[in-house]
């Protein structure tokens, strides 16, 4: 009986604890930020062109002469196994132009390898202070070897070495075995006239988008979005609701 009884009593202590740990967390339910209002929405009229390309270059612009965001070209790279796993992780993009936004990683992880077998993907660039996101999707291919080859060059030597010590997403045994790694080749190529070479398993992706949206948040949830798309095939187009916009683009608004 006392032994139940001192069971019931420690139980009950443990039950205080944990609402008290609790209670003492941040309510995430409450957590809300301002963002624009009405007298700051962004409508077609706000476009600098009927195409996406010269939108996405004013908007990351603008990020990336805002103090608080110090990497504008932060972006999510989502993508999915040929039966549909999906996975998400940060990249960064390395170069954008009418043909696509690239940026580079290794061929031997899980992101290529899905890549390989599925090329549909998707890119979310958020840029915080701003209250704003653009959200790609398209296909992906690998770019020319010399392209990457060329980019490889530019980076810092750290950086070339960092490629060639990480065989990226296959699972090692400790830190300890990559920094020994890093240390070996950091002393075979401390000549810094001694050329580095690119590893083959690495190099670069262009992602070629069919879909962009552009969002601005509205503190009372009536975001604004607008999507460039590219026709389906054999599509009829409903021009209430849908405008034909420059080099074979449509343009729609969405409902937040």
């Amino acid at each position: 009986m006392r032994l139940a009884l001192a069971f019931l009593i420690s139980k009950a202590a443990r039950c205080h604890i944990c609402r008290r740990a609790f209670s003492e967390m941040a309510d995430v339910s409450a957590m809300r930020q301002p963002y624009h209002d009405k007298s700051d929405i962004f409508d077609v009229k706000d476009l600098v062109a009927k195409e996406p390309y010269k939108q996405f270059q004013k908007w990351f612009e603008e990020a990336c002469n805002v103090k608080g965001i110090e990497e504008a070209n932060a972006m999510t790279l989502a993508t999915a196994s040929k039966d549909g796993k999906p996975s998400v992780r940060m990249v960064l993009m390395k170069s954008f132009d009418k043909q696509g936004f690239v940026f580079y990683t290794n061929y031997g992880s899980r992101k290529a390898a899905e890549l390989e077998e599925n090329p549909h993907c998707s890119l979310m660039f958020y840029w915080e202070p701003l209250k704003r996101s653009v959200r790609i999707e398209g296909t992906v291919e690998r770019i020319p070897e010399e392209e990457s080859e060329a980019y490889f060059c530019s980076r810092p030597r750290t950086s070339q070495i960092g490629a060639m010590v990480s065989k990226q997403s296959s699972v090692i045994a400790d830190r300890a075995s990559l920094e020994k790694r890093n240390e070996e080749l950091l002393s075979e190529y401390a000549d810094e006239s001694k050329y580095i070479p690119k590893p083959d398993c690495w190099g670069g992706y262009r992602v070629t988008p069919k879909v962009f949206e552009f969002w601005q948040g509205q503190t009372n949830r009536l975001h604004d979005r607008l999507r460039f798309r590219l026709p389906m095939n054999n599509e009829t187009i409903n021009k209430d609701l849908t405008q034909e916009a420059e080099d074979d683009w449509l343009l729609e608004r969405l409902s937040p």
